[in-house]
């Protein structure tokens, strides 16, 4: 049998909130160009996503991976955090 998993998307963004008991809100920013005129934009999205052990702060720079959907609104599980504290 050949062990492959299914590929699974993966997000990196900044914690902007805790959303409860294992849950932190994540805010990742894309870049994409309007197809009017030609700029580069900013496209900003907010996921929420489960931290088993409550490992992540507000200010933080995560990345997650696309899991089963635990909630109704929860379908990505905290991989690991990337860097820790950052404020702007």
């Amino acid at each position: 049998m050949n062990d492959r998993q299914a590929h699974k998307r993966v997000i990196q963004g900044k914690v902007v909130s805790v959303a409860g008991n294992k849950s932190v809100v994540i805010l990742v920013e894309r870049k994409v160009v309007h197809p009017k005129y030609r700029k580069i934009v900013k496209r900003f999205k907010r996921y929420i996503i489960h931290d088993e052990y409550n490992k992540s702060k507000i200010g933080d720079i995560v990345s997650a991976v696309e899991c089963p959907p635990i909630s109704k609104h929860k379908a990505f599980k905290l991989k690991d955090i990337v860097l820790v504290g950052v404020s702007e």
